[in-house]
Order: structure tokens, then sequence, then C-alpha cells
């Protein structure tokens, strides 16, 4: 299958040029009075390095150093950049190409969370989040677009798929034929009647401890109520769209009834990272997207939340055996990767979800001063020495930077994963906290959209 693959081109393109166009630099804020210049067109890096332009019409895109696409990663990568689309028409063919990939691995195999550039598998790990994703892209992008050709069939099918598989492994021992070959046991005790998706591994592609991940399934729920929406709006499908709305329903119903427990020492309730149902509960939080400090992000309740501020307070602090703090930084880190390393994209979860424009610079310090030497996003690093790291170029990081960045530099609002009305009455709506003045945001706009520009002059 021949691949186009945009960073080399664009580089070809731009040494052939005879008068190439200069890197245009923002200015980050950092604390202590003090900044550092990013060029804009790193924060398109993962736009035009791991996304490649098939000839099946899809997108495929694989996540940073890894060559191979994740149902979470892919989608994850592509979202910041869909507000965009609106100005560069050219982005909404590959945005599109992502979702009807994603739709196509799906019908491959829905338990499978990775597959390679020729739609086979390359890791069948069952992970409920995985088949979110790509229902929280699609709707992100019809909300933004209102381009309906993203309805095919194909990708009809895979919403039915989504909702049968989840359908099934609320009722895992009932129901479900999943085995995974190796390492984890599918056959701990858990309460089969919670309501929730039975999952085999969190979204650092760990074995759970116990079989009910609290952030996947708040996910699955948020992933279930826009389904609901673009089965109606694309198809007509009211049957689908009530049979996603009661799951759902039972999702949510789980995670009040069974994640959350109170903690007097911690003045109130605070969510379980993971439960059986049957009261044993994993009090923790994990790096890796969805986690409990990432529930605004994903939709499901605002970052003014109590039982969310209780929980974050608990897992961003030294009483989480995840969360680690050294010389060089402190933040989450994950069983996934060696302890005392914390993850980038831990650190930017919580400035993505903080009310507080301190909180938000010092976690962009720690990022401006921890990175690549090309200034992007490694997946972990040592807190005493950042210089010790793993895998030095991590797509889903690179892009959530973006993300932040163009929150925090240019002023843009977050993307929103669910309807207005879907949040509880009077909650407020998750908006991070700005770092220049308005002024400065507007032309950090200008810079950003005509590093693009730029980008797209020379890409294929």
């Amino acid at each position: 299958m021949l691949r186009t693959l945009l960073a080399p081109a664009l580089a070809l393109a731009v040494l052939a040029s005879a008068s190439p166009a200069p890197a245009q630099t923002l200015i980050v804020p950092l604390t202590g009075k003090r900044h550092r210049t990013i060029e804009a067109q790193t924060l398109f890096h993962t736009l035009f390095d791991d996304f490649f332009l098939e000839d099946d019409g899809t997108t495929y895109v694989q996540t940073g150093d890894i060559p191979a696409m994740w149902l979470r990663d892919s989608s994850a990568q592509t979202i910041p950049y869909i507000r965009f689309d609106a100005s560069f028409p050219v982005l909404r063919e590959r945005t599109a190409g992502v979702i009807q990939r994603d739709a196509r691995n799906i019908l491959v195999d829905p338990y499978a969370e990775a597959f390679m550039a020729d739609y086979h598998i390359w890791e069948r790990k069952w992970e409920v989040d995985s088949l979110g994703w790509p229902v929280l892209l699609t709707w992100v992008y019809w909300r933004t677009s209102g381009d309906r050709s993203i309805f095919t069939a194909n990708v009809h099918e895979a919403l039915r798929l989504v909702v049968s598989t989840y359908a099934c492994e609320e009722h895992h021992a009932r129901c479900s034929t999943y085995r995974y070959p190796y390492r984890v046991s599918t056959q701990r005790a858990y309460n089969p009647d919670t309501g929730m998706i039975w999952g085999a591994f969190r979204p650092s592609d760990d074995a759970v401890e116990y079989r009910f991940n609290i952030p996947q399934n708040a996910l699955a729920a948020v992933a279930l109520r826009d389904l609901a929406e673009l089965a109606v709006i694309g198809y007509g499908d009211r049957q689908l769209a009530r049979a996603a709305t009661v799951l759902g329903e039972r999702v949510q119903t789980g995670i009040e009834r069974y994640g959350r427990i109170y903690d007097a020492r911690r003045g109130g309730w605070i969510y379980a990272y993971e439960t059986d149902g049957l009261g044993h509960d994993a009090l923790m939080d994990d790096a890796n997207v969805p986690n409990l400090v990432t529930l605004p992000y994903i939709g499901w309740c605002s970052a003014y939340d109590v039982t969310y501020l209780t929980t974050r307070a608990f897992v961003l602090s030294r009483a989480d055996p995840y969360y680690y703090a050294g010389r060089y930084a402190d933040g989450l880190g994950s069983a996934h990767t060696p302890p005392d390393n914390v993850w980038p994209l831990g650190i930017i979860g919580r400035a993505l979800t903080a009310t507080s424009s301190l909180e938000v610079s010092t976690a962009i310090t720690t990022l401006a001063e921890t990175d690549g030497e090309n200034g992007l996003i490694h997946e972990s690093f040592y807190d005493g020495g950042y210089w010790r790291f793993t895998r030095s170029d991590f797509g889903f990081g690179n892009a959530l930077y973006a993300e932040l960045l163009f929150r925090t530099l240019a002023g843009d609002t977050a993307t929103p994963f669910v309807a207005p009305e879907v949040m509880l009455p009077f909650e407020r709506r998750t908006q991070t906290p700005t770092l220049v003045p308005l002024v400065t945001q507007i032309e950090n706009e200008s810079i950003v959209l005509s590093a693009l520009r730029q980008l797209l002059r020379h890409a294929p």
C-alpha cells in the first residue's frame, strides 16, 4: 500500500524553495518571570509527521515513534486540530479520513486497541475507552463542521458494534468470549451487576487490578451520549440511539454508586481509579488519559465539581502511590514505566483542567524544562534526571501539549466532548486560564495560523 508521509515531503519542499519562510516563534511565559520561545510549527509536529494519507481514502495515524495506530491515540491526536478545519478545508479531508480508518479498524476487531497500516491487529488488549475515542472524534468533527459525508455505512456499522460490544462487556461472564492469551487473568471476582463495563487493560496498556476502571467507564458514558446523537442525525437510527442512551445511563449510575468512596480523612467523596463492585478499590491515578484528573477534559464533570476537586487533591499528592516528586518534576507516573518516572501527559492533563493561572504556568515551566531538544514530548522521564526518558516522540503528548498552548497562549476555547445541555444545571464549564493578555493572544493566534499555512503550502 502506497502511503504519503507528510513530513519528508514538507522537508524536501522547503529545501527546494529559493527563499524558505523563517520559523515563527511564540513566547511562552514561565514561572519566576522567565520565558522561552517555541517554534509555532512544532505544535503541528504530529499532524505532519504521524498522519499518512492512504490510497483507500482513509488517514492512518501512528502514535509517534511506534509504527502502529491506537484507536485512542489517533483520535486524541486529531481532535486538537479540528479547530483549524474551517479555516483550512484541506484538513477536513484528513480528519474525515481518520474517522473512516477508525471505523474500519473497529470492524476488524472491536477488542483490539491498536492496528497496523494494512489493518492487521498490532495488539488485542481490551480497553474500554478505546471504542469511545473514535465516537468523541466523530461527534466533535460533526459538531464543528456539519459535514455529512462522514456518515458512511462503515461508520454506522462501527457505531452499532461499539454499543453491542459495550453491552456484552457489561455482562462479561454471561456474554463475552474475550480472553487475553497471557500476562492477565480475566477470572478475578467482581460484581456482575454494577451496570459498568468490564475491562481487561488500562489506558496505559497495563492490566487492570479491578475489573471496572472508572475513568474509562466515564469516557464510555460520555461517548454513548454522543453516539446517540450521531445515530439520529446521521442515520435516523432511533433504535441505536435508544440503546446507547440506556446503556450510558446504566454506566453513569454504576459509577456514582460503586465508583465513589466516602473518605472522612479527605473531607468527602472521592472517585476510585478502579473497583470490583464488591468493596475493593484502587485509590490512585495513572498519568495516561483518560484518568481521574482529566474527568473534566473528557466531559464527565466540571472542574469545579466537589467530588472531582476532592479526588484531584488526593491523586495529585504523595498519598497517591503513582504520584512522584523529584528534583526536576512532580506529577503522575504509571505502572507502565519505571518508578519515579513522571509523564508529561499527566502534567498536561493537570494543566488542561486547572483553574489557577499559577498551576498552569508551573506545569508549562516543567514541560519546557524537561522536553526534548527538538521541543517534542516524551512518554515519561525520571524526576531526578529528565535526560533519562522513555520514548522520544509521543504523538498523544505532542497533540495535547499543542492543545494546552492553543488555549493558554492563543486564547482558544476548550473543545467540548459533550453537548452543553448534558452538563448538570448551573455547572460551570471548564476553561483553561490564559497566560498572556488579549492583544498577545490575538498576535499568537495569527502566528499559529501563519505557521500552519506555511506547512500546508508545502505539504502534498
